[in-house]
């Protein structure tokens, strides 16, 4: 069943109260849940397949569906699984993006993206779905002010983000467990902190348990979810007839989207093997001692320091206190072991011991170590495949990808459907023509989250 775009345009456009060339916010309301899913019969192929479960595919397939479309997900382990970029437990939601040549962007959809996460908690009560949004504030502390924070706060100034600008003094007052002066050795001087932003509608998302819960909605509002790995089928004249699915079976469908994350290299080798990088990311949650409530929400925003993120033990599962530092080359995402080698674990010590010195002693209560896919332009790759024009591209989350799956979701889906036409912002997704140097291993840069 090929996808008739005539037929989408006018169910897309009458469902989300938008007239086809009439201006349009970039940022309209989210599409309503459907209380009536279009039927499918017994066999009948999908408008849309969308191939694999994370956030790129989760948020896209179900936009899809609220704007009129059948849609499958094909994923090899289900969405939430634990070997997806998507599939950790925790991840932050901020709009601090100074450093990024494509900063003023991000930021707009980030703080959309926080109000989305916001009211996807409220809808979600009435299903039962657990809470996944947590808003803890973002605290972002350097030695000294440099170029990262005056353009992430010019850029909040002139989009009216909320947030303030804090000295050592201020830190120190409102949460005296933070550590600012710094430690010396050697007459080196590190940790040392005199200045921070504050952004104090930034928070923390349950990661696993959101992929899961939009699933969920996915599956209640129409769309179907199987299990399997997809493999490509026969082309015709240029487009993609459908995908093998492994153990068995086939699916047909005038459109796919691939949302394959690290696997992009693996799927399509020649296109996205030098354009794509999967480093492995390291996290580490430190067990809060007992009855101590200074490192866990809400009394504890999360953070940012040269070189590592992290955030408060969350409830009710209380993993621990997060810290994220470096991490390594990732290898093939399908036989890569997920745990941190010894190494590795001195890093996180030190960030304790420089800025939350009443955590240095405390046993790592768990460790997280998932691939991430990022593009040699560190913007989102959302493109059509040049050889096959019903095949999509949606990738390239480089770390940041998470906290903005209900815009990005939204977006794509409207593009997939032919009635998101802004050429600027388009150009700005293309798939880049550079490619990373193969002799040149990615690791991750010292401003990068997840």
């Amino acid at each position: 069943m090929s996808l008739d775009r005539r037929d989408f345009l006018r169910a897309a456009t009458v469902g989300a109260g938008l007239a086809l060339g009439s201006p349009r916010p970039l940022f309209g309301a989210v599409p309503a849940p459907v209380t009536s899913p279009r039927a499918r019969r017994r066999g009948q192929a999908p408008d849309v397949v969308v191939i694999g479960a994370g956030t790129f595919g989760m948020w896209t397939a179900l936009n899809l569906v609220r704007l009129g479309a059948t849609v499958t997900v094909v994923d090899p382990f289900g969405p939430g699984n634990s070997r997806q970029t998507s599939g950790g437990e925790t991840r932050g939601v901020r709009s601090s993006y100074g450093d990024r040549p494509h900063g003023m962007l991000w930021t707009r959809w980030a703080v959309e993206a926080i109000r989305r996460w916001s009211e996807w908690d409220e809808q979600g009560q009435e299903l039962l779905l657990p809470r996944v949004f947590f808003r803890t504030g973002d605290l972002i502390m350097r030695p000294e002010m440099q170029p990262y924070l005056e353009d992430t706060s010019a850029q909040w100034d002139e989009l009216g983000v909320p947030y303030e600008a804090l000295g050592a003094d201020e830190i120190r007052y409102r949460w005296p467990w933070i550590h600012t002066a710094g430690t010396t050795v050697n007459g080196e001087t590190t940790g040392l902190v005199t200045t921070a932003l504050y952004e104090p509608g930034a928070g923390v998302v349950r990661a696993r348990r959101a992929i899961e819960s939009v699933a969920k909605r996915f599956e209640l509002e129409g769309g179907e979810i199987r299990v399997g790995r997809a493999s490509l089928g026969d082309q015709t004249g240029g487009r993609l007839d459908g995908v093998t699915l492994e153990p068995e079976g086939n699916v047909s469908a005038g459109t796919f989207v691939y949302a394959v994350g690290p696997w992009f290299p693996k799927v399509f080798p020649e296109l996205m093997g030098n354009r794509i990088r999967i480093p492995m990311g390291h996290v580490f949650y430190f067990a809060v001692p007992a009855g101590d409530t200074r490192f866990m929400y809400p009394n504890m925003p999360s953070y940012g320091v040269p070189g590592c993120t992290g955030w408060p033990a969350l409830g009710p599962d209380h993993r621990g206190f997060r810290v994220r530092t470096g991490g390594r080359a990732g290898d093939d995402p399908d036989t890569s072991d997920r745990w941190i080698p010894a190494e590795h674990h001195q890093r996180p010590r030190e960030i304790l011991g420089q800025y939350f010195p009443a955590l240095a002693g405390q046993p790592i209560s768990e460790t997280r170590a998932c691939h991430y896919e990022s593009s040699i332009s560190r913007n989102f790759i959302i493109d059509r495949h040049p050889e096959m024009d019903n095949v999509w591209l949606a990738g390239g989350g480089s770390a940041e990808a998470f906290k903005q799956g209900p815009v990005l979701g939204e977006y794509i889906a409207k593009r997939v459907l032919g009635i998101e036409d802004d050429p600027e912002l388009a150009e700005s997704f293309k798939l880049p023509e550079e490619e990373f140097d193969p002799d040149q291993p990615r690791r991750r840069r010292p401003g990068e989250s997840g």
